[in-house]
């Protein structure tokens, strides 16, 4: 069973690795409502990154290197920033979750568990947000894109990550 810093600090890679790769893709992105709400979503998760960051001594997080890629692959697939929200609310985000009730089950310290509390508010709001965001634009209906979206996943389950993004990896 891993320690409470441990937990902390691996949650801390994933928070600070979805900081990190909205921060780098937004500037890129081509429809500037995904660029505002990338920003803005980098922002909030960057935040939980810093507090959990903060509650370890202030170590430096080493970001988790599968969130990174995916994010940064997905705006390659989709300069609109489309498949960026995609991977945020349909991959990332509902895999962070998973971590987040798993790693809030294997503590018990209160003020770690409300860093985790505030790390599932935050990933529920942002996921959220994204839905809000696409009410507003037309479905994607291109092969190839919904092709590049399965590539996504695939990655993510190919790195042991089907479902959650676990406390060691």
């Amino acid at each position: 069973m891993p320690s409470n810093d441990e937990v902390v600090a691996h949650l801390a890679s994933c928070f600070d690795a979805v900081y990190r790769a909205l921060g780098e893709t937004a500037p890129h992105m081509t429809n500037d409502a995904f660029v505002v709400r990338t920003h803005e979503m980098a922002r909030a998760f960057g935040g939980v990154a810093l507090s959990m960051r903060e509650s370890l001594g202030d170590a430096p997080a080493q970001p988790l290197t599968i969130i990174q890629a995916v994010l940064r692959h997905a705006l390659l697939s989709d300069e609109t920033g489309a498949m960026t929200l995609y991977a945020m609310a349909m991959l990332v985000g509902p895999r962070l979750l998973v971590s987040l009730r798993d790693a809030h089950e294997a503590v018990e310290d209160p003020r770690v568990r409300a860093l985790l509390d505030r790390g599932a508010d935050v990933t529920v709001a942002e996921v959220r947000s994204v839905g809000e965001v696409a009410k507003s634009e037309a479905p994607i209906e291109d092969a190839s894109w919904m092709e590049a979206a399965r590539d996504l996943a695939i990655t993510l389950d190919s790195a042991g990550n089907a479902e959650s993004f676990g406390f060691s990896r």
